[in-house]
């Protein structure tokens, strides 16, 4: 859709975008260079948008004026800057992704790490770009997320980019016993939906000609003495038959465990700060059977992932959080999305994640938002917001982060489950399908859902009280289908790849 601006409009659009860059530098300690790395992330939009940040700046007077000051100027020019666009969505996006980049850069350019300032003022910048998306006439929506609440949930935040803009809602509670809604672009633990980063991360080095897709994984990884008929695919698209570390749900309804903590009562609760190594973990899965020969079946396994995370910093020689940052968030601007891998906390705001077991016959409830991830390591550690998402999978889904041929790979599904490398592939109703991810753990949740071509999204994010019985999983399911129905269904989902 093409967009004529005003040249009013113009002059909102290059003070909201050079004013929010000012406000970084501002609060980062280091105001010329970091208004420099920033007002040169801006040239990074396209189209009519960067059109316009690349026209004369004459319009805009930012110095002089206190913090304070400009924050009353600049803040509502975002706002309003987002507002206008809405008209042509992949225009708001795409000035939204290129604020978001440069706040980022500005915000790093001091020490490499914004500093509680810089946060809080991204922090206040996102809200300003979120009220420009606020939409109230989506009553649906907002019904739907107050019913899941109803449902057992202690909070829900949703976003829908679709033909109409973006709608961002919230329902519940942020905290048990509080009286505040869950922040609407709070960060979450996202599950899961870890693999779909992680899977994108291998598949950037597939491109690169690093890692051979269809490669034995032994070549990378000798020290497991791994099956040689194990590929890199087959890590992905979880078809090695390896072991599952966290435990084995088999067809015959027999369950085997696997480390101590995975959440399975007062025993997890009691170990959440305990520190697993990504090798301890694919030790412990490598001593027990395989659940099928390599390339024969599917069955959904962590250690697969956590296999992908050591591949990756084998072949690199550093972290898998720093090739994350360089390869995805990064480039992406998302500054919101960490790795933590060790690291126990989770940045502000957030929702508080719960769980509950039994002792002594009687219930307890533990606030367990802090504990240590690498449990789950690169099959489920990654903390993000779901702004952050949208733009993740819509980048993705869209064809921005990965070549064509490669992107018709990770969304080409096996018949068993309908998952590709790292996504499913999965049918809605009315016809089409949605390139999808869902992740919970010990009481966090996130959803993420996008059209084929990246053009509507659905970012869910949820907080609940867990249980080693996983009570709320029925309620989680039902909730996912009520809004995937509601979004994608009735023939808005695109055809498949």
């Amino acid at each position: 859709m093409t967009i004529t601006l005003t040249d009013r409009e113009k002059s909102v659009l290059r003070t909201a975008a050079y004013g929010a860059v000012s406000l970084m530098a501002a609060a980062a300690g280091s105001p010329g260079k970091a208004a420099a790395q920033g007002s040169l992330n801006l040239t990074t939009a396209t189209g009519p948008v960067g059109h316009v940040l690349a026209g004369k700046t004459k319009d805009i007077r930012l110095d002089g004026t206190s913090v304070a000051e400009l924050a009353d100027r600049v803040l509502p020019a975002l706002t309003e800057a987002v507002s206008l666009l809405r008209r042509a969505p992949e225009e708001a996006g795409d000035f939204r992704r290129t604020v978001s980049v440069a706040v980022d850069a500005a915000a790093r350019a001091h020490r490499g790490e914004p500093g509680p300032a810089a946060a809080e003022m991204a922090r206040k910048i996102n809200e300003a770009l979120d009220a420009g998306t606020a939409d109230r006439e989506r009553p649906e929506l907002q019904k739907i997320i107050e019913e899941i609440v109803d449902s057992g949930l202690t909070g829900v935040t949703l976003r829908v980019n679709d033909e109409r803009g973006e709608w961002v809602g919230a329902a519940g509670l942020s905290e048990l016993g509080g009286d505040t809604p869950p922040p609407v672009d709070g960060h979450i633990r996202i599950g899961s939906n870890t693999k779909t980063f992680t899977a994108v991360v291998v598949l950037k080095l597939v491109a690169a000609g690093t890692v051979g897709l269809d490669a034995p994984v032994a070549g990378y990884l000798p020290e497991f003495d791994l099956d040689r008929r194990i590929t890199v695919r087959m890590l992905l698209q979880h078809t090695s038959g390896i072991f599952n570390f966290t435990g084995e749900y088999y067809d015959d309804g027999t369950f085997a465990p696997g480390i101590p903590a995975t959440p399975a009562g007062k025993e997890w609760v009691d170990n959440r700060f305990h520190t697993y190594r990504p090798e301890e973990l694919v030790r412990l899965a490598l001593s027990k059977p395989a659940r099928f020969e390599p390339g024969t079946d599917w069955s959904y396994a962590n250690t697969n992932y956590v296999l992908a995370r050591l591949l990756i910093e084998k072949v690199t020689g550093r972290p898998v959080a720093e090739e994350m940052q360089r390869l995805v968030l990064g480039p992406l601007g998302l500054s919101g999305t960490v790795q933590p891998s060790s690291a126990t906390d989770i940045p502000e705001p957030h929702a508080h994640a719960y769980y509950r077991y039994e002792e002594d016959g009687r219930p307890q409830t533990v606030d367990v938002t802090r504990h240590n991830p690498s449990w789950i390591s690169s099959g489920g550690d990654m903390i993000s917001t779901s702004r952050d998402l949208a733009t993740f999978i819509s980048a993705l889904a869209g064809g921005r982060l990965l070549p064509a041929d490669l992107l018709a790979e990770m969304c080409m599904p096996e018949s068993k489950a309908g998952y590709g490398l790292g996504v499913f592939v999965q049918p809605v109703p009315g016809g089409g399908t949605v390139i999808t991810h869902n992740g919970g753990m010990a009481g966090h949740a996130a959803l993420m859902y996008s059209t084929p071509d990246g053009g509507t999204t659905l970012t869910a994010t949820l907080n609940y009280v867990d249980d080693a019985a996983m009570s709320m999983g029925a309620a989680f399911q039902e909730a996912t289908q009520r809004l995937v129905a509601e979004v994608f269904g009735n023939g808005q989902a695109g055809p498949a790849r």
